[in-house]
């Protein structure tokens, strides 16, 4: 029971506006590991284009070597450690998972369990998705893509509407770093900040080993969008 305990979710770190984003992302990550041991990622973007390293294993196997956050330049990065719930402990299902959609490349990190995950997912294949994994986090991605919402975060939004469960969700894009509880709040995520930068984190351990700020939590159903305008705040649910 106490290995069950200390490894039964997982954790999502990002940061938005900070020129170490990748490596402050390792360090939160670190900070979460008890979270999940199984896998690590973090994607990052550089302004131009996106880049990602997942691994097998600990944080502290992978991303404390120069050589891999060197391959992760930007100022704004999403992290994942991952503790399965639904899908093998294969390499295709360590998170961050990353896609390119008609408006840009979107990066996706969750904890949670998407309880109509694998009717969804069913119903995808049979209208001609193809999942590159077999986590139930991939669902989502694929509905935001399927989405005729012309924005990225409408879009978004449509495909909240679609899935049930309990979830957290960060995800980055070329311009935002987004931060979403589901509308029961069951699992956690709390905003911080470090100077100017914005940080996502689902735990404020991982606030205090960078040194940043707790804010506040994100709000049960709350969406907080971060981008060089500031954050924004939207309650799709109504709650």
């Amino acid at each position: 029971m106490f290995l069950k305990k200390i490894k039964d979710e997982c954790g999502v770190f990002g940061v938005f506006g900070h020129k170490d984003a990748a490596t402050l992302t390792a360090l939160g990550l670190h900070a979460l590991q008890h979270r999940g041991q199984e896998g690590a990622g973090i994607v990052s973007f550089d302004g131009r284009n996106f880049h990602t390293q997942l691994r097998l294993g600990l944080v502290s196997d992978n991303f404390t070597k120069t050589s891999v956050i060197e391959k992760l330049p930007g100022s704004s990065a999403l992290g994942h450690v991952r503790y399965s719930t639904t899908g093998k402990t294969l390499l295709k299902n360590v998170q961050p998972l990353f896609a390119d959609l008609i408006g840009g490349g979107i990066a996706l990190a969750h904890n949670g369990n998407l309880t109509n995950g694998i009717d969804l997912r069913n119903k995808l294949v049979k209208e001609g998705s193809i999942f590159q994994s077999t986590s139930d986090t991939e669902t989502f991605l694929h509905l935001i893509a399927l989405s005729k919402e012309k924005s990225i975060l409408k879009k978004i939004i449509d495909a909240l509407f679609e899935i049930k469960g309990a979830y957290s969700f960060g995800l980055l894009t070329k311009k935002k770093l987004i931060a979403i509880r589901d509308p029961l709040g069951i699992r956690p995520l709390v905003l911080g900040s470090i100077g100017n930068a914005k940080i996502i984190s689902s735990e404020t351990c991982a606030l205090d080993i960078i040194g940043a700020k707790f804010e506040r939590e994100v709000a049960n159903g709350e969406i907080v969008v971060i981008d060089d305008s500031g954050l924004k705040t939207y309650k799709p649910f109504g709650n």
